[in-house]
């Protein structure tokens, strides 16, 4: 999908309605800006509680604590 957005006198931009949408983005979500090349990605901040769980099942074998260095 296409879209389209003009840079204000302010440097604001609006996001068009269909990728907001598409993406289901809210009012008062944090996006974090990454440039990449010539353009830029905007990606969601996820919260703290969209977080719990993520390492859940993780494999923790193999892993290297503190102690282990050196």
């Amino acid at each position: 999908m296409t879209a389209v957005s003009t840079i204000s006198p302010k440097y604001q931009v609006s996001i068009p309605k269909a990728m907001r949408d598409q993406l289901r983005w809210r009012p008062g979500q944090k996006l974090a800006f990454i440039p990449k090349g010539n353009g830029l990605l905007m990606i969601p901040v996820p919260t703290r509680e969209e977080l719990v769980g993520i390492a859940r099942g993780a494999d923790v074998d193999d892993y290297r604590d503190r102690n282990d260095r050196y």
